[in-house]
């Protein structure tokens, strides 16, 4: 019995560890596979605030606009922007506004802090700039933020510290009234994001960018921006006509023309230029809508088609346009950096736009218009009873010939072709000009014959086809390797102006024409600074002939801008593509024999003739292969 009970224990107890022991494995074998599975984690502060960075803070260039508009938004009438390397080093934006109280000033740099939504119904009906209480935050999260501020009441101001998101310190402090932020070494805890900063004249241009929205915006608060102790602008409370003018320079004025409509759905006002001013890149183009700069492609499609048909359809217009409407009516939180907008009639305000400066083009005497008060009557002849009619005839020549070549077609013989081939085969030697000569290894001249084709080509046979050459192309690529040949040894003539020139400039072509200078010099512009903003022309290269010199200048300057010039790496190359674009002969000129045996001769002496500047193909070999399957 014993023995049994004893057994019966051991059992009993056996059993129990079992199960106590299944259940202790189960319990923890269920918390490990839960383990397992939980994959989602709440990000900590830091990495969440740069995320937002991220989308809100892209470049110095968001910094400045976002700490504008806070300074805007809090009454400032004075606003000053200073900078170092571009906004890489430091950002300080100064303002005169209200100020901030001590626990303000503390709040503010907290993500969603804000003091102008309390409900999700406020979200549309905004009428500030900043309202969501991101900028600071991101820009803190990324940076090292200095704040102070001061209200007028205040004896002492408050300054507050933070550096990657992490509170730093905060201290009061003798200061003037408004708020100073001071942003250093912008993505120094993101290094990727400052690897992918552009250069400092990129980046400073797309600062200059941001700074005119906001000036433009903004016509009654005075501004200034400075980058490394050189000021770019400074511009004082004006009307909103001299604030385009000090902006974009005086050439501008006398271009604009004013438009203004008021609608009970929306009221438009501001100015187009007219349209000899409309630029083939880059132009003034600014949407406004509630004080806001805008993007709006759809807007902009209306405008475009007002102009239709009285300017060439690669260029396009320059406008400052600003649309008032009410708050409740437009939707400025579909982006987070609040460019894009959404109204709620954008189809009525389409067809508004578009008549209001249909109106104005009108007005100004830029369309075309029909003279109601001239004698448009139809003159018909009276046919009388004695007049005698006869058949008309028609003449021909029966010895004409279609096939025959005659001397209109520009043909020209021995002209000394044979020479002008020599020593292709032998150029293959050198390996940069491989490429090049492969061409020509068959094209010795069966004949001394160039003919002109329809203003645009030049035809040449050749012993394994017909050559083709574009004379615009070409003409382009022999002058390319002139002007940068007279840049680099400074060898070309200048033709002195009988009167000097003055131009005003904006500040951006200001800005390039310094830094172009001496190039503009080597080529054989005589063009001195006069002022911050003006040159004076005193003479042109000799090349430009009798066009008038301030024409020739902006022009280039102009051109110099297009995307399609981009691909240079040096800007004395772009510099000499511009001009040989410039100064090439255009398409539909008719070209004498001579003239084609020159252009020719020098087209086969440049480096590359078979590319114009730009890589686009001047010179094309039907073989007589492909010639022979037509038939």
């Amino acid at each position: 019995m014993e023995v049994c009970a004893i057994g019966g224990d051991i059992g009993f107890a056996v059993v129990v560890d079992v199960l106590f022991c299944a259940g202790i494995f189960s319990c923890v074998l269920e918390s490990k596979i839960a383990r397992m599975t939980d994959i989602i984690r709440l990000l900590p502060d830091s990495v969440a605030n740069q995320i937002a960075a991220g989308e809100v803070i892209q470049r110095p260039a968001s910094v400045v606009k976002e700490l504008v508009e806070n300074a805007i938004d809090a009454g400032s009438k004075s606003i000053d922007v200073y900078m170092k390397d571009a906004g890489r080093t430091q950002i300080m934006v100064i303002d005169d506004g209200c100020g901030m109280s001590e626990t303000d000033a503390r709040l503010c740099v907290e993500r969603h802090a804000t003091s102008k939504i309390k409900e999700s119904k406020d979200l549309f009906l905004i009428n500030t700039l900043g309202f969501r209480g991101e900028a600071l935050a991101s820009i803190a999260a990324i940076a090292e933020l200095q704040l102070r501020s001061k209200r007028c009441d205040d004896e002492l101001g408050t300054q507050v510290d933070i550096s990657a998101t992490q509170f730093v310190g905060q201290t009061p402090v003798q200061c003037p009234d408004g708020t100073t932020i001071t942003v250093k070494n912008l993505f120094f805890n993101v290094p990727v994001r400052r690897k992918f900063l552009k250069s400092d004249s990129a980046e400073m241009n797309h600062v200059r960018n941001e700074f005119q929205r906001v000036a433009l915006a903004y016509e009654n608060i005075s501004f200034s921006l400075t980058d490394n102790k050189t000021e770019i602008y400074r511009v004082q409370a004006s009307n909103l006509k001299q604030r385009i003018v000090n902006l974009f320079g005086a050439n501008i004025k006398q271009n604009l023309l004013n438009v203004e409509t008021e609608t009970s759905l929306i009221t438009i006002h501001g100015y187009i230029t007219k349209p000899e001013y409309a630029k083939k890149s880059f132009p003034e183009q600014f949407f406004f809508a509630n004080g806001r700069f805008i993007k709006h492609h759809y807007l902009n499609k209306a405008i475009l088609q007002a102009y239709e048909g009285i300017i060439p359809p690669e260029k396009k217009p320059c406008y400052f346009i600003y649309l008032e409407t009410p708050p409740d009516a437009i939707d400025v939180n579909i982006h987070p950096t609040k460019t894009e907008v959404k109204f709620e009639n954008e189809k009525a305000i389409f067809q508004i736009l578009l008549s209001a400066v249909k109106q104005v083009l009108g007005k100004f005497n830029v369309l075309p218009t029909i003279d109601f008060d001239a004698d448009s009557s139809i003159q018909i002849p009276v046919l009388r009873p004695d007049t005698q009619v006869s058949i008309p005839k028609t003449v021909s020549n029966s010895a004409y010939n279609p096939f025959e070549i005659s001397d209109n077609y520009n043909v020209s013989r021995n002209q000394g072709w044979e020479s002008l081939y020599a020593g292709f085969e032998n150029e293959g030697k050198q390996e940069d000009k491989h490429e090049q000569t492969e061409l020509f290894n068959n094209a010795t001249l069966q004949t001394n014959t160039h003919l002109q084709l329809k203003g645009r080509y030049i035809l040449t046979p050749v012993k394994s086809g017909l050559m083709i050459i574009d004379q615009k192309r070409a003409h382009e690529r022999i002058l390319f390797e002139q002007f940068q040949t007279q840049m680099t040894f400074k060898s070309s003539a200048s033709q002195q102006c009988l009167f000097p020139e003055t131009v005003e400039l904006s500040i951006d072509e200001m800005t390039l024409f310094l830094e172009l200078e001496n190039d503009f010099a080597a080529l054989g512009f005589d063009v001195r600074p006069s002022d911050e903003t003006q040159v004076k022309i005193h003479g042109v290269p000799a090349e430009t002939g009798t066009q008038n010199p301030v024409m020739v200048f902006c022009k280039l300057l102009d051109d110099f801008k297009e995307p399609e010039n981009d691909l240079f790496d040096e800007k004395r190359e772009k510099l000499a593509a511009v001009m040989a674009k410039q100064y090439a002969i255009s398409y539909n000129k008719t070209l004498t024999a001579e003239e084609m045996t020159h252009l020719t001769e020098k087209l086969f002496v440049c480096n590359m003739p078979n590319f114009s500047p730009t890589g686009k193909i001047v010179i094309h070999i039907v073989k007589m292969e492909e010639i022979e399957g037509l038939f």
